[in-house]
């Protein structure tokens, strides 16, 4: 491409987008008349109604309300329209493409932002949404022979030229053609930037195995597999945003669900969906979850207290029956000890009714029959049966009494040996001969291993009122970090559609992990689309993670920046005056956000201690936290799951810090969380899990 040409095209494209923001300015203009008018008409309406009350009949009054509801909600939409265009005023578009459908001459300009820009007076559409179908040509094709699926069929064409941009405003800051290799710069360019306290979309950078996951509407449970920063959540929230999109007729923001491991990263995600122009959908953690399906009756530790204590305590009991109750074989325990307790809990005997024997082998047989219902649901079924075979063996219909009498009878059977659900859960061990697995803490508060088997008896048992029947999607993050129960529970409470995303490599827990495998059987007929590129982290941090826990499938995007570095130094105190260096070097650079990542929760409160001695103000993540900001934060690896920053220090890299398993996937989540720099610090002995990774430098 030479220059003159180049240099035309920008002055073409910053006319066109002059043209856009005139025409985007005379919208909002127009919207906020028609927004006057409405609240105009609104309040006049109110008026009327509030003085001419007594004189008007109740029809009347229905009528009005009903115009007065209808202006409000045509408001609430032009309102959010407003919005929609105001957002597209500070970045109007990312893309554009050529596009010649086969059968035409020429070939039109298409350009796609992060929402829809047509013009009403001319139906002539000048900025299409990145959803919309034609849009999937910018991300999945360069120049050449194209096609794409439209409502009415697939349409195949031509693209001449494929070119994106960077916009602020009025400014074009940034315009590179296709014949640059369009992808790898601009995404080089939005990676290098620095992070922020939110997640943001990606829809000028997707990728074509990414667009493949997000468009994908068909699969009644897709799992994402990824590897550490190659953007599954963002992907999967760029998925529930397409899908709103896609089927926005028959669903809305309130019938999807997120299962997130913490508040934290919850609000970390927050602001992804409106920033795409959907409405934040609600968010639960597993915990809020048991608790909600448990009705409050039982007190428990969270995960993050769980993992603390196997973390900071050498506790093997503990660490046996955590690991026993994530196993696959819990799951086969349970349900092999549901029909033990289904015979200890009804005992079937002969009843008469008005001369009549039905027998206890074919009571028996009725309950059994209907094993998989609740309780209650169970008995009214049993009963119903019996009511047939009478009607069958003696032509003898129940009246209201006989079926009063069968089913106290019935109930008389059922409360045979009847325990409390706890006590039920608690006999389960001792059934399995392993009585030593099943140790609540003090005030009987439950362990949080035992909190789903727990509630997976009580969904096989007795009746559980769900407040989720009406979700119609569920996505499910940090896939790896939930058990074969756990996902059991999930599978019968959500009959929905869902997206499983995670990667089996950053469990923090293995002894509560589920591998790929357990969760594809769990979930029967499930579609796995793996993400193999990581994006996140430079190519050097990314190079030296691959040392710490090597992934071979994994293909690290070739953005260069300075090394990791491993100090060393002579004593603890030493080690916390070199990461308060660190602090002022980056308060003192362009990054936003440095993450001191430790093992333990008192790791982290003494490094945050030290910090704040010294004058440095930063941030103590810990399970009551609920939003991530931008600064110094300090924290576990547990909590930093999912989250990035342009900066990481990992302290206390010794040996007897990091030396096992368990400790080498939490080590690599911390690294893995880097953008640009990271920095590892430690006293010691250097763990063994580092020092094949790099060269160490000495800070004494």
């Amino acid at each position: 491409m030479n220059a003159p040409r180049h240099a035309s095209a920008r002055e073409q494209e910053a006319t066109h987008l002059e043209t856009i923001q005139s025409r985007l300015i005379n919208a909002i203009d127009d919207a906020e008349a028609r927004l006057s008018d409405y609240k105009q008409d609104i309040q006049e309406q109110k008026t009327y109604l509030a003085e001419n009350r007594d004189e008007m009949d109740h029809i009347e009054k229905i009528s009005s309300r009903e115009s007065i509801d209808q202006m409000v909600k045509t408001g609430d939409a032009l309102l959010a329209q407003k919005g929609r265009l105001e957002k597209l005023q500070r970045a109007p578009y990312f893309g554009r493409f050529d596009f010649r459908r086969e059968g035409e001459r020429e070939a039109s300009p298409i350009y796609i932002g992060i929402h829809h820009f047509q013009d009403h007076a001319t139906n002539r559409t000048h900025v299409y949404d990145w959803r919309a179908p034609i849009a999937s040509l910018f991300y999945d094709y360069e120049t050449g022979p194209v096609r794409f699926t439209a409502p009415e069929g697939d349409i195949e064409g031509q693209i001449s030229l494929k070119r994106q941009f960077r916009i602020q405003h009025d400014t074009i800051e940034l315009m590179i053609d296709s014949e640059v290799n369009v992808v790898d710069e601009v995404l080089q360019d939005e990676l290098g930037r620095a992070s922020d306290a939110n997640m943001k979309n990606i829809v000028a950078t997707i990728q074509r195995d990414q667009n493949a996951i997000i468009r994908n509407d068909e699969a009644p449970v897709l799992i994402i597999q990824g590897v550490a920063g190659s953007g599954k959540t963002s992907i999967a929230l760029h998925r529930i945003a397409f899908l709103l999109y896609r089927f926005k007729d028959t669903l809305s923001s309130d019938d999807i669900l997120i299962v997130s491991p913490n508040s934290v990263f919850a609000d970390y995600i927050s602001t992804v969906l409106p920033e795409l122009g959907e409405e934040s959908v609600n968010e639960v953690s597993m915990e809020s979850l048991a608790d909600t399906l448990l009705e409050g009756e039982f007190r428990f530790q969270g995960f993050f207290e769980q993992t603390r204590a196997l973390l900071e305590k050498q506790a093997p009991e503990l660490q046996r029956r955590v690991a026993f109750k994530a196993s696959a074989a819990m799951l086969e325990h349970l349900d092999a000890y549901l029909k033990h307790v289904e015979n200890q809990r009804f005992a079937a005997r002969d009843v008469w009714i008005e001369g009549r024997l039905i027998p206890a082998w074919l009571i028996e047989e009725a309950f059994h029959r209907h094993a998989s219902l609740a309780q209650r649901d169970r008995l009214e079924r049993v009963i119903r049966d019996l009511e047939a075979s009478m009607q069958q063996e003696y032509r003898y219909a129940l009246t209201p009494d006989d079926r009063q009498q069968l089913q106290k009878e019935l109930g008389a059977m059922a409360k045979t040996r009847r325990r409390t659900l706890r006590q039920t859960y608690k006999a389960f061990y001792e059934w399995l001969e392993e009585p030593a697995l099943f140790k609540p803490g003090s005030h009987g508060r439950l362990e949080y291993n035992d909190l789903f088997p727990l509630i997976y008896l009580k969904m096989k048992l007795e009746r559980i009122s769900s407040p989720y029947a009406r979700i119609k999607h569920l996505l499910i993050d940090e896939m790896q970090d939930y058990t074969p129960v756990q996902y059991a529970v999930l599978n019968r409470l959500f009959s929905c559609k869902k997206t499983i995303l995670g990667d089996a490599r950053q469990s923090v827990d293995p002894y509560s992990a589920s591998s790929l495998t357990q969760i594809r059987r769990t979930f029967l007929g499930s579609i796995c689309m793996t993400l193999n590129k990581s994006y996140r982290s430079s190519y050097e941090i990314m190079q030296f993670t691959q040392r710490i826990s090597h992934n071979p499938d994994l293909v690290a995007i070739e953005r260069h920046d300075e090394a990791p570095r491993v100090l060393h130094f002579t004593s603890r105190r030493q080690e916390a005056e070199g990461i308060i260096d660190e602090a002022h070097a980056f308060l003192d650079s362009s990054h936003h956000t440095l993450a001191v990542i430790c093992k333990t929760q008192r790791q982290a409160a003494y490094y945050h201690e030290q910090l704040a001695t010294a004058g440095v103000e930063a941030v103590l993540l810990d399970e009551r936290s609920q939003a991530l900001s931008r600064g110094i934060i300090v924290c576990t690896a547990h909590l930093a799951k999912g989250l990035e920053f342009d900066r990481v220090i990992v302290p206390s890299a010794e040996d007897k810090t990091y030396h096992n398993d368990m400790d080498r996937n939490l080590l690599y989540v911390a690294c893995t969380r880097a953008m640009h720099r990271l920095t590892l610090t430690y006293t010691g002995q250097l763990s063994t899990l580092i020092e094949a990774a790099s060269d160490t430098n000495s800070a004494s």
